[in-house]
């Protein structure tokens, strides 16, 4: 592609609306451009790069032996009714009516189409397994869509789905995605860890995200420092730490006026954190529930919401409904006398002595309280995992680290097969549900995470496998015949071997040009400069500083010599 055609414009400075790396630099070079809160156009150097990753993950899908298969996007609630999501996958799905007034969503993912077609093509046990992909987009009404790419309201997904006989043929094609995840992003150049992970509305009896780490990443992951365990801090269980044993005292009600919060608590008694347990109130559809942890800890609400049993809202409980359960104003909730739905009770509070909570009476809390003898509720793990925690594997420490997920794999068992009635005839003769596992990828997710990982103060610095372009060749000089008619010449030399190449035949100063090859991140770059009349070009890789001048002759072999280390090949 000669740039003199291309349709695009760099920007020098960031839009203001960009937050992080991966986003102000895939504005700023031109991949993308907004139309709406979530919603991005893919400009043609954006949609090149978005192609490549697409291509990678089409080729290790067909080489683990998946089929694509495109489903429509409009879908209908009929199907959706049927699995029992129509109402708990709740305000992220885009709702609709057509003129008839049958009601439709835009796809958030595909579950239940699949299994639809499944119940309708697969009948016997010798059509199995099967696993069926496509590559798509999908629509979320995200309540806060934020960082590009990484959290929008559009975006592109791979998502899979296989069938089998029984748990075996599911661990088998479960373990043949997990090895294609590796394989894509290894190809991708995108360093990331699988993590367990909760199935969360996708159902199942487990599953494990792809976590690229990253600063900005809105999920928070447990790593063992020791062996190979991790998971993402909803999934990853806490263990309880026991306080000291203490000789169990007299319950007491005392006055705290304008003591609300654990700091405000901890300054009043003059006692550490973890002498107390803070009360958080939940409204759960139509239940409220209340969790309890020590005052130094963080409600799990992912292993709350699993506990209730996956409810369509979720959320904070509203002042109305704090004063209801408890008679007092906010900050004063405790377990005695609580009036809510549910009490679940964390682990660690069994093993503490003579705490304080709230008397569920404005301006008092009480002291000495001891779970058992004072109250009762559902014990079980329902905080968060913190730094230090011991690992559920070998027992050493967790380290926590922010990650941005990159692909999820579920083993999903017969959850929509049983429920929509997708079944086969087996060997045997009886009917069966089919059993499924269901495997996604973030196909614009993992364009942004290779941005985050490979860019500097210059711009973008794209792995070869998925540059929207591999090599730009850039005659300093435009007014210079030799230097544009030789820099055609290698141009063409490098399109008939294969090389996407870009030939920067603008009138523009070599600085310019150089500039935007930096920002746009072409992994190399060929310059034809003075020195062509010595039969020398300069050639240079964006990842490093280094800058080599070839003879003419030795420019192609050198390219060659990239594509070889790594790992791909030409014509």
């Amino acid at each position: 592609m000669k740039m003199s055609n291309m349709l695009m414009l760099t920007l020098r400075e960031s839009p203001a609306e960009a937050e992080i790396e991966s986003h102000k630099l895939m504005l700023r070079s031109g991949m993308i451009r907004k139309m709406a809160s979530g919603v991005y156009n893919y400009m043609p150097l954006g949609l090149k790069a978005l192609k490549k990753v697409e291509n990678i993950i089409r080729e290790e899908m067909n080489n683990a032996g998946a089929q694509e298969f495109l489903a429509s996007a409009l879908l209908p609630s009929e199907l959706w009714k049927e699995s029992g999501r129509w109402e708990v996958f709740g305000p992220e799905m885009f709702k609709l009516k057509d003129r008839n007034e049958r009601e439709f969503c835009l796809g958030p993912t595909h579950e239940e189409v699949f299994t639809d077609f499944a119940r309708s093509e697969i009948k016997s046990y010798k059509q199995l397994p099967v696993n069926l992909y496509q590559i798509q987009t999908k629509y979320r009404d995200e309540r806060r869509p934020r960082f590009g790419m990484i959290r929008s309201r559009e975006f592109v997904m791979k998502d899979a789905y296989s069938f089998d006989r029984n748990n075996e043929g599911l661990d088998v094609s479960y373990n043949k995605m997990y090895e294609a995840y590796t394989k894509i992003f290894k190809r991708c150049n995108v360093s990331c860890s699988a993590v367990a992970a909760d199935s969360g509305a996708m159902g199942g009896s487990g599953s494990a995200e792809f976590m690229v780490k990253s600063e900005i990443g809105e999920d928070e992951i447990a790593f063992c420092t020791e062996c190979d365990y991790a998971a993402n801090v909803e999934k990853a269980p806490a263990s309880p730490e026991k306080a000291d044993k203490e000789e169990l005292k007299e319950l007491q009600k005392i006055e705290t006026p304008h003591a609300k919060t654990i700091d405000d608590l901890v300054k009043f008694f003059k006692v550490d954190s973890k002498k107390f347990v803070k009360t958080i109130i939940y409204k759960a559809d139509d239940k409220v529930v209340a969790v309890m942890v020590r005052g130094d800890r963080e409600v799990n609400e992912t292993k709350v919401k699993n506990a209730v049993g996956a409810p369509v809202e979720f959320d904070l409980a509203s002042e109305k409904i704090v004063k209801n359960a408890t008679g007092a104003e906010v900050g004063f909730a405790g377990p005695i006398g609580l009036k809510v739905d549910y009490l679940f009770v964390d682990d660690e509070v069994k093993y503490m002595y003579n705490f304080i909570v709230g008397a569920n009476e404005t301006g008092y809390h009480y002291t000495n309280v001891n779970y058992d003898r004072d109250f009762k509720g559902t014990t079980g793990d329902f905080r968060n995992a913190v730094e230090g925690e011991k690992c559920p594997k070998c027992g050493k420490p967790l380290t926590i680290a922010r990650g941005i997920e990159v692909g999820h794999i579920f083993k999903l068992g017969t959850k929509y097969s049983e429920a929509m009635k997708a079944y086969f005839v087996d060997e045997d003769g009886e009917s069966k549900p089919l059993i499924m596992g269901c495997y996604g990828i973030g196909v614009n997710r993992t364009m942004s995470a290779v941005v985050e990982q490979h860019h500097d103060d210059n711009g973008i610095i794209w792995p070869l496998s998925v540059a929207p372009y591999e090599v730009i060749v850039v005659p300093a000089v435009f007014k210079s015949e030799e230097q544009m008619e030789e820099a055609e010449k290698i141009y063409n030399e490098l399109k008939e071997i294969g090389v996407d190449a870009l030939l920067d035949n603008r009138n523009e100063r070599a600085g310019v040009k150089f500039k935007d090859a930096d920002l746009i991140g072409i992994p190399m770059r060929i310059t034809v400069g003075k020195k062509i009349s010595e039969g020398k070009v300069e050639f240079k890789c964006r990842n490093s500083e280094e800058v080599e001048v070839l003879d003419l002759d030795k420019v192609i072999s050198r390219v060659k010599d990239e594509f070889e280390k790594n790992s791909l090949e030409l014509k």
